[in-house]
C-alpha cells in the first residue's frame, strides 16, 4: 500500500535503483561465465561484453591437466560432513536452551556467537597448532572440524530464535495426543522449523564450499586440497592462465546457484522467520 501510494518518479526512482544493483551485482558472475568459454584469442585480445565464440577447452584443460577433480571431490566431503554435524549439533543445543531449564542458557549461546565474531584467521593458527599435536593436520577431519567453528555457532544462534518463537503448547498437544517428546519434536517442531532448517544448511555449505583462510593453513599436501585452495594454486607468478581460473570459478559457483535456485522459497521464509523471532 505505501508504495502504491507514491508518486511515479518515487516508483521508477526505486526500480532504477534496485536495477542498478542487480547488475552490478551480477556483472562479475556474468563476467566470470563468458570469459570461462570464450576462446584464447578473444579473451586476451578484445574486450567485449557479448559473449562468443564459444569454446570449452579451459574446461577441458581443467578436468585433464590438473587435480581439479580431487580438490572437487575433497571440497564436496568437507562441505556435506560440515554440513551434516552443524544441522545434528545446532538443533540439538538450540532446541536444549529452548526447551530444558538450563542455567546460564542465554550465556551458552553468546558465548558461541561471540567465537562466530572472530576473524577465521585469528583462530586457525592455534587451531593448527593443537590439531598438529593430535595428528590431524593437513587431514580433511582436521578442516572439517575447523569450518564447524564458524557454522556452528552461526547455526544454533539462527535456530535458538527459531525455537524460541515456536508455540510449546504444539508439542504438548501431541504429546497429549499420545506422542512422546521425541516424537513430539520429529512430528512437529522439525516439519515446522524446515525453512530455518534449510537457511542454516545453505549457509553452512556456503562457509564450507567457500573457505579458504581455515583450509589454506590447516591443509598442505595437493591431494588434500580443496578447491579455493586448489584453484588459488595456479595463479603463478610467470603463468597466469586466466581462462582455466575463470572455468575453475565457475564450476565452484554452480553448486551454490544450484541450491539457491533450488530453495530460494525456503530460505527467504528462513531468513524472515528467523529475524523476527530471534
Amino acid at each position: 500500500m505505501a508504495l502504491a501510494r507514491r508518486s511515479l518518479p518515487a516508483r521508477l526512482g526505486i526500480y532504477i535503483a534496485a536495477a542498478i544493483i542487480a547488475i552490478y551485482s551480477a556483472f562479475p558472475i556474468y563476467w566470470m561465465v563468458i570469459s570461462s568459454l570464450r576462446e584464447p584469442t578473444s579473451l586476451l585480445t578484445r574486450v567485449s561484453l557479448l559473449p562468443g565464440p564459444f569454446t570449452l577447452e579451459y574446461y577441458s584443460n581443467l578436468l585433464e591437466l590438473t587435480d581439479y577433480p580431487t580438490h572437487f571431490v575433497n571440497s564436496v566431503i568437507v562441505a556435506v560432513v560440515t554440513v551434516a554435524v552443524t544441522m545434528v549439533f545446532s538443533v540439538m543445543i538450540a532446541y536444549a536452551v529452548t526447551r530444558q531449564r538450563i542455567r546460564g542458557k542465554k550465556l551458552i549461546v553468546g558465548a558461541m556467537l561471540y567465537a562466530y565474531m572472530f576473524p577465521p584467521l585469528l583462530i586457525a593458527i592455534p587451531m593448527f597448532t593443537i590439531f598438529a599435536q593430535l595428528g590431524l593436520s593437513d587431514t580433511l577431519t582436521g578442516l572439517i572440524a575447523s569450518h564447524l567453528t564458524l557454522t556452528l555457532p552461526l547455526g544454533v544462534w539462527f535456530l535458538w530464535g527459531f525455537f524460541k518463537g515456536m508455540p510449546f503448547e504444539l508439542e504438548e498437544a501431541a504429546m497429549v495426543d499420545g506422542c512422546t517428546r521425541l516424537g513430539a519434536f520429529v512430528r512437529v517442531v522439525l516439519p515446522l522449523s524446515l525453512p530455518g532448517l534449510i537457511t542454516v544448511a545453505i549457509f553452512s555449505f556456503l562457509l564450507s564450499w567457500t573457505d579458504y583462510t581455515f583450509a589454506l593453513i590447516m591443509i598442505g599436501s595437493d591431494a588434500n586440497k580443496t578447491l579455493p585452495v586448489g584453484l588459488a594454486s595456479m595463479v603463478g607468478s610467470f603463468d597466469l592462465r586466466w581462462g582455466e581460473i575463470m572455468a575453475g570459478s565457475t564450476l565452484i559457483a554452480l553448486p551454490l546457484f544450484a541450491a539457491f535456485a533450488l530453495l530460494t522459497q525456503y530460505f527467504i521464509q528462513g531468513l524472515g522467520a528467523g529475524a523476527v523471532k530471534g
